[in-house]
């Protein structure tokens, strides 16, 4: 496409630049200079391009403050092509034949296009360039190659894989975002990022700097690629990047992430349906969320990872399908809470309709084989040509498909004949068939997640019409997108992941206000302005795992102008074997994610809700942390405190009904050490306040305290009686969150008390 707002580069003859140097010597029109060197500059308002006529970039410099961006001493050509061996005959016979890299060596200007030689080989490459204000864009036009190869040599020129059509070697800044593709420091930032979903966007370390790259790869898409590179101060970068949204009709990830509700935790289900919508209403409301992830097992007729593909609303839980379905999203709206979708939209279910009785012929295959023998209807043994080593033997993945059939095999041989054993005919329920020595079978690309489904080969149709079946349940009016499974495409991955994600979002309408998914390629930023949901850690293990991974990410999302989702968390009851979800596991998690402006998600499960004795006193901890988040409550100085992962902090209401941060410290040996009690002390100005709790029981808990230094609280605005007390001891509540002020005792002295303390039933 050409946006109308474009400014188009001046034509300029070869024949006019022959005759007429002289007078074009420092010429300058619309983004383009001629300069007496022969170097060619382009720029814009923001941002100047310098290029040598040996097509060795020279400078990179951000207008507003003169800063070069390149690394000084490492010439690198602007383009380079890569063919898997030579083609011209003399250079076949001169070098090694291997897959090959050829560097541009020569660039000029002719009319609005650059023309780029390369060395040995003896094509051009003819590159499109567009000034806009915003951006400057370069895309791979064609090759001139006429009469460069004699007529003998059948070939379809160029014979090449891969054209480069940037590779800048930017300086290290203090940031790089490695999905965006951006380098950047308080001063400047230089992206380069694709106009679609085809180029494919890669950077390479290197000393001192980073090589940004942009290639069209000739499998997926050869002439009109292209992608642009913007240069400007890190505060206009977004705005830059929203107007190539804008020019080139692309999924608004700028205006999403500027959305009120990307920082909204979600409530998480999988059960959803009319007659249990009011009770997850309940205890969404009780967490304060402001958004809900439906699951589409909500709605499936068939569920699980075996069914999925056919996507069809069960009439039992919604008798008037999709109507039914579209009055339940209007109901979670009017409650005041923003209804989300929850797909995987590249897995086909191994019991779906595209499975079974006969596989569809646009499922992805890992590797392909012709059979050496007939195969009959009974044979347990398939012969093939290739050799199949390295094929996958992973459990429930030693799949073939051959013909009308899914084949599992125990084992193969790597010497000839070649040969899958053990088979076992027709699974999944397909059918079983007779095939001709010759035919193409190959192993089927199953998902390593359980087994249970496999992948869309994105090169068919296929993902297109799953996708109109997701976008039409999806447009009765859910409003954000969570793409689960996003990994399960086929390679190239830097392309298909987001190419696969983008095949759906463009027929989602309305366009999700913003989107989550399972995995992210360069494209992926337009759709997935939320990054990702981390999966489920166990009690025990949660905060660990919290630092260990969303908050180890965090920090690098953030330079890629994004915020990720801190997890899936599960709700756990206590038991023998844990002790279940508690009200600091979730305070840590939520408090370490809104320290990054980032949310949670919580999976709902109704059952356990209403058994969980502490149930109350979690969702009390959500709440206020998702009003934290809506009001912008937070201070910088708050949230860097917060980042910290081994420390732990606790959101209270103080006596005046205001939201009050305390840093507050777990007292593992409580009770003897008893891993019934979760007891945590903080100082608060200047007095030291115990918060405590049981894990599950409706107990006391006995304190060697005198009652005239301690002082019972619910919430800080009203103290509480005790259960009892003597003249060395109080008894106390253990049904739920208090906090107990004790005064006079130093905080070992309060440490030892604790420790000393007694359950009692």
């Amino acid at each position: 496409m050409t946006p109308q707002r474009w400014v188009r580069l001046p034509i300029l003859s070869t024949l006019l630049l022959l005759f007429t140097a002289c007078s074009l010597l420092n010429a300058k029109s619309n983004g383009v200079v001629i300069p007496e060197t022969d170097d060619i500059v382009i720029e814009n308002g923001q941002f100047r391009l310098v290029i040598g006529s040996d097509a060795i970039t020279k400078s990179l410099v951000l207008k507003a403050t003169g800063k070069e961006c390149l690394m000084p001493g490492e010439p690198l050509a602007l383009f380079s092509v890569t063919q898997e061996r030579p083609y011209h005959n003399e250079i076949k016979l001169g070098h090694p034949n291997k897959r090959t890299t050829f560097q541009a060596d020569s660039l000029y200007m002719e009319g609005e296009r650059l023309i780029v030689g390369f060395e040995l080989i003896p094509y051009q490459a003819v590159i499109g360039v567009e000034v806009t204000p915003a951006y400057i864009t370069f895309t791979l036009e064609g090759f001139l190659t006429d009469n460069i190869y004699p007529s003998y040599l059948k070939i379809t020129p160029p014979p090449a894989t891969e054209f480069t059509l940037l590779q800048l070697p930017v300086k290290d800044q203090k940031y790089f975002g490695e999905w965006l593709n951006v380098s950047w420091d308080d001063e400047v930032a230089v992206n380069v990022l694709a106009t679609d979903p085809f180029a494919y966007i890669d950077f390479e370390r290197r000393n001192g700097y980073k090589v940004l790259k942009a290639s069209a790869l000739k499998e997926i898409k050869w002439e009109g690629t292209s992608a642009v590179l913007i240069v400007s101060p890190p505060g206009e970068l977004l705005d830059n990047i929203a107007q190539l949204e804008e020019d080139f009709e692309l999924p608004k990830g700028v205006k999403s992430r500027r959305n009120e509700l990307i920082n909204a935790s979600y409530y998480w289900t999988g059960d959803l349906c009319p007659e249990n919508l009011e009770q997850h209403l309940h205890y969404a409301k009780m967490g304060g969320f402001r958004t809900m992830n439906i699951y589409y097992t909500s709605f499936e007729k068939t569920v699980g990872y075996r069914h999925i593909g056919n996507f069809e609303i069960d009439k039992g839980r919604y008798p008037n399908g999709m109507e039914e379905l579209k009055q339940l999203l209007n109901r979670i709206k009017a409650a005041g809470i923003t209804p989300g979708a929850h797909f995987l939209p590249s897995h086909i279910g191994r019991s779906s309709q595209y499975i079974t009785p006969v596989p569809d012929y646009r499922l992805n295959l890992v590797s392909n084989f012709s059979l050496a023998r007939d195969l009959g209807i009974a044979d347990s043994v398939v012969y093939v040509e290739q050799n199949p080593r390295g094929s996958t033997m992973a459990d429930g993945c030693r799949v073939l498909k051959a013909g009308t059939e899914l084949i599992s095999y125990e084992g193969y041989t790597t010497e000839p004949p070649y040969k899958f054993t053990g088979c076992r005919r027709g699974i999944d329920n397909t059918t079983v068939n007779s095939l001709a020595k010759g035919h193409s079978i190959g192993i089927l690309d199953v998902s390593e997640f359980g087994a249970t489904s496999v992948y869309i080969d994105q090169r068919t149709s296929l993902q297109d019409e799953v996708a109109e079946k997701i976008a039409a349940i999806y447009n009765l009016g859910f409003q954000f997108f969570y793409f689960d499974g996003a990994e399960g495409v086929n390679p190239p991955f830097g392309i298909n992941v987001g190419l696969g994600q983008y095949r759906v979002f463009k027929r989602l309408d309305p366009a999700p206000l913003f989107a989550e998914g399972a995995a992210k390629s360069h494209f992926s930023w337009h759709m997935l302005s939320g990054g990702n949901a981390f999966d489920v850690f166990s009690p025990e293990e949660i905060k660990r795992q919290t630092c260990r991974w969303p908050l180890e990410e965090a920090p690098r999302m953030r330079q890629d102008f994004t915020r990720l989702n801190f997890g899936w968390l599960g709700y756990f009851l206590p038991s023998e074997t844990t002790v279940g979800t508690q009200p600091d596991m979730l305070e840590f998690v939520t408090s370490k994610a809104a320290s990054w402006d980032c949310p949670i998600s919580l999976q709902s499960n109704l059952k356990r809700f209403e058994e969980h004795p502490r149930t109350a006193d979690n969702l009390e901890v959500i709440r206020r942390w998702e009003e934290v988040r809506a009001t912008d409550w937070l201070t910088e100085a708050d949230k860097e405190a917060l980042r910290e992962g081994n420390r732990e902090y606790h959101l209270l209401i103080n006596e005046q009904g205001e939201y009050e941060l305390v840093e507050y410290e777990p007292i593992l040996t409580a009770a003897a050490g008893s891993r019934e009690l979760r007891a945590f002390l903080f100082n608060r100005r200047g007095e030291w306040y115990l918060r405590y709790w049981h894990i599950a029981g409706d107990k006391k808990l006995q304190l060697p305290v005198a009652p005239s230094r301690a002082t019972l609280y619910k919430q800080l605005r009203q103290p509480e009686p005790f259960l009892s007390t003597s003249q060395t001891e109080v008894t106390v509540p253990l049904n739920g969150c208090h906090y107990i002020k004790v005064t006079g005792h130093t905080k070992e002295q309060i440490v030892d008390i604790v420790n000393k303390s007694v359950i009692l039933e």
